[in-house]
């Protein structure tokens, strides 16, 4: 047998400063396995659904947690192991009688070497790792506060800014500034997280507050994400989830563009996010790209335009399994027929959402999709109606719209209700429609939408020859003050 070699005499072995044997990644260390307990609890509702339920609840005892279909995906497959300290309080409220483990969490103490504290006690405060721009949070935002005291989720994050890649997770956190092209060499599991997170807290912040206070602020996160890009990525999975992430996040700035009235910008970005879905050969983000944009061309007057877009999104969500998805887009074909005075294409196309909205939902369903729910379908059939002057048909979708919203989504249930506030004043119910509109002017203390104020001012329009009204009147007068 041959003696081994002596490192001390080998001059290709570093032993000053040996290369430490590579660490195997979290996911590697401790597998994950599918929280099957917690889906069954679920049972046939949507993780949209779900999340609304487990919202109520919290709001039941006084909790604040803010929710979404992503949030309860992470749960089902094993991502989150153990829930912090709010929700585990909400889940004892929902299901009592089970423990944590009964819903197939693991002990607190088990999940990442932490310690386990009494019940009682609360998280210690900490500063929200993903912030837009160095600016106060909107107020009022306790759901946003809480979800990032959610130490098992941020925990990738907090790491991130503990370790080398500090410069290129903290500009796309915080929005310091674009990231230098030599500051990053590799793009790793912090990166890309981050840049995911920037697009859930933007898509929450949307839900409760608007598009204007937020447009500017993110911008310079998805600048950020776009540079990541020209970064080597470690793995290719991960090169796949910056892309995903790059493009999802052009699209909720684009959306942010659209609701705020800049549609030349909003038309950039789902431009942007299109392409980035074609180079990386991602039919879900370009499903997703074409919604967008078919929406965007509607409100911009071409609805030949929305047609094809929508019609675009449907070939390339066919192979996704996704009948809610599938439902959307057919919803967009069905206003651009509409926009087109074309009602018999409009209410076959609508006839196909419908088909498709009742096989439910599916753990195909794109987590972008968790405001697609039974009041956004009413919604989107209200503006079809409109768009074909059937000002009567369409106060009927739209009041069951707002019916059945969750008040979670306060900025859809004030535009829910401007709709029906427009349809009631042009189908000859001034009355009713004054109402209608002094409900979306309570939410406007929270609410910051400039296509939402914009339907007001439509709306005050058409009330303005009734205004001999005392109701129509105060509304005139109240909606004035808030214009100035």
């Amino acid at each position: 047998m041959a003696p081994s070699p002596d490192p001390q005499a080998d001059p290709r072995v570093n032993t000053r400063n040996p290369r430490p044997p590579r660490r195997l990644t979290r996911e590697a260390r401790e597998p994950r396995e599918p929280n099957a307990a917690f889906r069954q609890v679920r049972g046939a509702r949507s993780p949209g659904e779900f999340a609304a339920a487990v919202r109520r609840a919290a709001r039941e005892i006084g909790e604040q947690v803010a929710c979404d279909a992503r949030y309860i995906g992470r749960v089902e497959n094993g991502e989150i192991r153990c829930p912090n300290y709010a929700y585990e309080r909400v889940f004892r409220h929902m299901f009592p009688g089970l423990t944590l483990a009964d819903l197939g969490f693991s002990a607190r103490e088990t999940v990442r070497g932490r310690g386990a504290r009494p019940l009682a006690d609360s998280p210690p405060p900490t500063t929200p790792l993903i912030r837009l721009a160095p600016r106060p949070e909107p107020p009022n935002d306790p759901d946003d506060h809480r979800h990032h005291q959610n130490h098992e989720e941020s925990d990738v994050l907090r790491r991130a800014f503990m370790t080398g890649s500090t410069a290129a997770v903290a500009a796309v956190s915080l929005g310091l500034g674009p990231v230098p092209a030599h500051s990053v060499q590799r793009v790793g599991e912090a990166e890309v997280s981050a840049v995911e997170e920037a697009v859930r807290r933007i898509r929450l912040l949307d839900d409760r507050h608007g598009a204007d206070t937020l447009y500017q602020r993110a911008a310079q996160p998805l600048r950020t994400a776009y540079a990541l890009l020209d970064a080597s990525a470690s793995r290719r999975s991960t090169q796949e989830r910056l892309h995903a992430g790059a493009g999802e996040l052009a699209i909720s700035v684009g959306w942010l563009a659209h609701d705020s009235g800049r549609f030349g910008e909003a038309r950039s970005h789902y431009a942007e996010a299109l392409a980035t879905a074609r180079l990386a050969g991602d039919p879900a983000l370009e499903a997703h790209a074409f919604c967008n944009m078919s929406f965007l061309a509607r409100d911009m007057g071409r609805p030949r335009e929305a047609m094809r877009a929508a019609q675009a999104g449907e070939r390339a969500a066919q192979s996704l399994g996704s009948a809610r998805l599938l439902s959307l887009l057919a919803l967009r074909e069905a206003g651009g027929w509409a926009g087109l005075g074309d009602r018999s294409a409009c209410e076959e196309a609508l006839g196909r959402a419908h088909g498709m909205f009742a096989r439910g939902a599916s753990g195909a369903d794109p987590e972008w999709m968790s405001f697609f729910v039974e009041a956004e379908l009413e919604m989107l059939q209200a503006q079809c109606f409109s768009a074909l002057g059937d000002w009567a048909r369409a106060a009927r979708h739209a009041r069951r719209a707002a019916a059945l919203q969750d008040p979670y989504f306060t900025r859809n249930l004030a535009l829910y209700r401007a709709e029906l506030a427009d349809d009631l004043a042009r189908a000859g119910a001034p009355g009713e429609s004054a109402a209608a509109g002094q409900q979306v002017l309570d939410l406007l203390t929270q609410v910051r939408s400039t296509r939402i104020q914009a339907m007001l001012a439509d709306t005050s329009r058409l009330l303005t020859p009734h205004r001999a009204a005392p109701e129509v009147a105060a509304f005139l007068e109240r909606r004035a003050a808030v214009a100035v």
